[in-house]
């Protein structure tokens, strides 16, 4: 326990030597350190896990998951140590919260990127599903547009085709009304068209062969469309629209679970909507809350730290910093006049110097003089 509890020391950015100092503080920075350390460990498995979405099919993936997770727990351990060390409690109420302010501000945006990864394996079942109805949607629409653009590109032939199945169908109805009437003019049904005498008369032959040459024709016409059919199959296979079909439920399966990280993202974000663009309130106050959680999780240190009173530890350190200001100063001081002094003796030094140089020149020169003279 008494390495556990160090450690956490460590973990909330205390000075161990003097805390040791003080047992009635230990506790409030052993939960402090605690807190930070949980922070960075769910950062950790929150990049992890995101990296692993991102080389997901990869054979290293599980590698670069867990390198990268680590890394990142390790960079936002440092940075959460760093919001709540450099906290000073030896200022006044405002401005500790000025001071605070920022690092708030920074810890709920270390919160809304930590909890997200989180959020999407907390909902990873209703992820795949909603994935797998985007995916098949979306595959509809391509093939709506597909055959749009299609049916564009070759409007003259559509035409001509529809015109014909149009006078298909018109002959094929005459057909069928002129082949009644034949009938009862055979049997003796009176209409305003038969003459309802009974037998094969000349009303009859003539009847049956007009309607002969409008099933040769309707005949003729039913070959005309099948070429224009079989072209436009052809270039329908040609533009590869045969190819592109609906996904089938194994299909989606692989698709939803080989997602990335922005389809799954994107997904979490749909779950907030029924499938009529309703809102779904539940679902979207239970992804707000999970996210409020870790926002305040990763606040909660600093809130920590700001609640807590002024204790002993704190004006020790306070006392220590003031103490180290005061010496580094005096060190400066003292330094600045060791370089005066030696700037001094220096100067004094070569003033002698060149004092002794002059009056050695002057006793030359004398002493020339006095040779001259001579």
């Amino acid at each position: 326990m008494d390495k556990l509890n160090r450690f956490f020391w460590f973990c909330s950015g205390a000075h161990i030597p003097t805390l040791e100092k003080y047992p009635s503080e230990q506790n409030k920075y052993t939960g402090i350190g605690a807190t930070i350390f949980f922070t960075g460990l769910f950062a950790a498995l929150s990049g992890g896990y995101a990296m692993y979405f991102v080389f997901k099919g990869d054979d290293l993936a599980i590698i670069f998951a867990i390198v990268f997770g680590l890394l990142w727990g390790a960079a936002i351990f440092n940075m959460d140590r760093y919001i709540v060390s450099s906290i000073n409690k030896s200022a006044t109420t405002n401005k500790q919260l000025l001071q605070a302010t920022p690092r708030i501000l920074l810890a709920i945006m270390i919160g809304i990127v930590i909890s997200r990864p989180i959020e999407l394996k907390i909902f990873d079942k209703e992820i795949k599903e909603r994935l797998k109805v985007s995916y098949l949607n979306g595959q509809r629409a391509k093939i709506d547009t597909l055959n749009k653009v299609f049916e564009n590109k070759y409007q003259v032939e559509f035409g001509r085709l529809n015109q014909q199945k149009a006078t298909r169908d018109s002959l094929e109805k005459g057909i069928k009304s002129d082949r009644q009437k034949l009938n009862f003019e055979i049997f003796g049904n009176k209409t305003t068209e038969t003459s309802g005498v009974m037998g094969y008369g000349p009303y009859a032959k003539r009847k049956e062969a007009e309607i002969k040459q409008r099933e040769a024709d309707l005949d003729s016409l039913k070959t005309n469309i099948g070429k224009s059919e079989t072209f436009i199959d052809k270039r329908k296979q040609f533009d590869g629209l045969f190819t592109e079909k609906l996904f089938t439920a194994k299909q989606q399966d692989s698709l939803a679970n080989i997602a990335g990280f922005a389809d799954r993202n994107w997904a979490l974000g749909q779950l907030k909507f029924n499938a009529d663009g309703t809102r779904d309130n539940n679902t979207a106050l239970a992804v707000t809350f999970i996210g409020l959680l870790f926002i305040f999780f990763e606040c909660l240190p600093v809130f920590v730290k700001l609640m807590s009173s002024r204790g002993p530890y704190d004006f020790a350190t306070a006392d220590g910093d003031e103490v180290a200001i005061y010496q580094s100063k005096k060190d400066k001081d003292f330094e600045i006049e060791v370089a005066d002094n030696i700037h001094e003796t220096r100067v004094d030094s070569e003033s002698t110097k060149r004092k002794e140089i002059l009056k050695g020149k002057a006793y030359r020169d004398l002493e020339k003089h006095d040779w001259d003279q001579e």
